[in-house]
């Protein structure tokens, strides 16, 4: 798993450099800033794709984490508040009586559970998903939404074909925007089957125009716009990378889920520890 930056290297608008092979050294400077103008939409759009490419790894661990260790963080909240509870009902001190109060208002209510951790608790309790978690017992894994290498293929293929920023009138931009929405959301679900059906409707869809011959403060504008909108970009890879779901991705970049294992055994621990002591208090 790759951040953006890593992935994007180089920046999008720079200078047009020396022409590369099989060009004529006889172009005229609209016709290599034309060619500046290329690279850097492609620069771009390869940016653009690691960056939502991240941000769907980011939401996706981040509702497994929600999913596996939501009931363990739950009872680590319950068993905090039932240690202040015993503590300040032994010693009686108003100092020790605060802080259970304090800690005891921490712990949601029933119904704010109910919707906070859905598949696990209700009015009830736990489900039994959830006490198997917390019991060691084997407990059925959450659906796995991460998507697979090839519904990664199918991705970046659509992205690159019909990305909105090669579009150079209003109504196919907006055409775009729509549907590499459902693209963003058939890959957040890793429905290969579905990214396939998109793949063949943007085949047999009108085909992007050519773009024609522009004028050099067109394409000067253009760059800037280009620039200005990796910059953009940087900004939000940054966030999600310092987030901490992010923080917690560049920990295990290569294997996400034994990462939410070894938190798991790690919580669990904190809470064989949490009964314990509350059992001693509690004698």
């Amino acid at each position: 798993m790759t951040s953006p930056e890593a992935e994007q290297g180089g920046g999008v608008a720079g200078g047009t450099g020396a022409a590369p092979d099989g060009v004529a050294s006889s172009e005229t400077p609209e016709e290599r800033l034309e060619r500046a103008v290329r690279a850097a939409e492609q620069a771009l759009i390869e940016f653009e794709i690691a960056v939502e490419t991240f941000r769907i790894e980011v939401d996706n661990f981040s509702r497994l984490h929600h999913q596996r260790l939501g009931p363990v963080y739950a009872r680590l909240e319950e068993l905090d508040a039932l240690i202040a509870e015993a503590r300040a009902a032994r010693t009686g001190d108003p100092e020790d009586v605060r802080r259970a109060q304090e800690l005891r208002a921490r712990v949601l209510p029933m119904p704010s559970v109910e919707e906070l951790f859905h598949g696990w608790m209700d009015g009830d309790g736990l489900f039994p998903e959830a006490a198997a978690m917390l019991t060691g017992r084997p407990v059925q894994p959450p659906p796995r939404v991460r998507p697979s290498e090839e519904a990664r293929k199918l991705y970046r293929e659509l992205a690159r074909k019909a990305h909105p920023d090669l579009a150079q009138e209003d109504g196919e931009r907006k055409r775009r925007e729509e549907f590499l929405s459902r693209v963003n959301v058939a890959y957040a679900r890793g429905d290969e089957a579905q990214l396939r059906e998109l793949a063949a409707e943007w085949a047999q869809g009108p085909a992007p125009a050519e773009r024609g011959p522009s004028r050099a403060e067109e394409l000067y504008a253009r760059l800037d716009w280009l620039a200005r909108r990796k910059e953009m970009l940087a900004v939000v890879a940054r966030e999600l990378e310092e987030g901490a779901i992010g923080a917690m991705l560049r920990l295990a970049p290569d294997d996400p889920d034994r990462l939410l294992e070894e938190i798991a055994e790690q919580l669990l621990a904190e809470v064989a520890k949490r009964e314990a002591e509350l059992a001693e208090l509690s004698a």
